[in-house]
């Protein structure tokens, strides 16, 4: 019998392509074709009759899911390319032969524990802002900071994008010229611990994320990758049911 029709960002979510809000962002922006027509948001396909490409490239769902913690380094991006030519983290896991995109993000100037996969669901699960997957940063500043400062970062911090949420913030390490802080935020906004420094007059000097969820970056070297086990996907899973805090 024929593969039931499915909606055509959920097949490209599950090919390992994009996630479906990037998917349907490919699709608005006219580069995803459907036998060879335009295609366009709400169309549906039959992944076993239909051709789908993206940029001419034809889409086949592999039959192998791939879950891959990275350590991200400085100086690479999280999308699958980039217009302006900048270094990509697919790049990094290109020898595994199969499409990965990035869990979430961290910005070119960020590193550390990045998660990949080319299963839309789980992606899309882990990144839904309603279900609050915990991360943890260590997070360098210029200077010393105050019990004043440190209750503002946990307590909320009005920004342009509305107040956020409460977070956990702790003092690891302080010198004369520099802290270290250990923040655990539970909702995730673009470049959100730099704007909330910034906006209490902190200049951050590095930013790394040491934990996603259950799922910690340990001693994995810059720039390699492992894979989840069994445990932490289920662990991930479950950190993201809906109600989860």
């Amino acid at each position: 019998m024929p593969e039931k029709k499915i909606r055509l960002q959920k097949f490209l979510s599950e090919a390992g392509v994009a996630s479906r809000r990037k998917s349907e962002e490919l699709i608005a922006a006219g580069v995803v074709r459907v036998n060879n027509r335009v295609a366009a948001i709400g169309d549906s396909v039959d992944p076993l009759r239909d051709n789908i490409t993206v940029r001419g490239k034809k889409v086949v769902r592999s039959g192998n899911l791939y879950y891959i913690l990275l350590n991200k380094p400085r100086g690479f991006v999280t999308t699958t390319d980039d217009e302006f030519g900048r270094k990509c983290v697919t790049e990094l896991v290109k020898d595994i032969g199969e499409r990965l995109y990035p869990v979430g993000r961290l910005d070119r100037v960020s590193e550390g524990a990045l998660i990949m996969t080319n299963d839309g669901e789980f992606a899309n699960a882990v990144m839904h802002p309603s279900h609050h997957v915990s991360k943890t940063y260590r997070v360098t500043v210029r200077g010393e900071v105050s019990k004043q400062q440190t209750a503002a970062l946990s307590a909320g911090i009005e920004l342009e994008d509305g107040i956020t949420a409460p977070a956990e913030v702790r003092i690891t390490e302080k010198s004369d010229d520099r802290t270290v802080l250990e923040i655990i935020l539970h909702e995730g906004r673009n470049r959100q611990i730099r704007r909330m420094c910034d906006s209490l007059g902190l200049e951050v000097m590095r930013l790394k994320r040491v934990s996603i969820g259950p799922v910690r970056l340990g001693t994995l070297p810059a720039g390699k990758y492992r894979n989840l086990t069994e445990k932490e996907v289920n662990s991930l899973h479950s950190a993201a049911s809906p109600g989860k805090e």
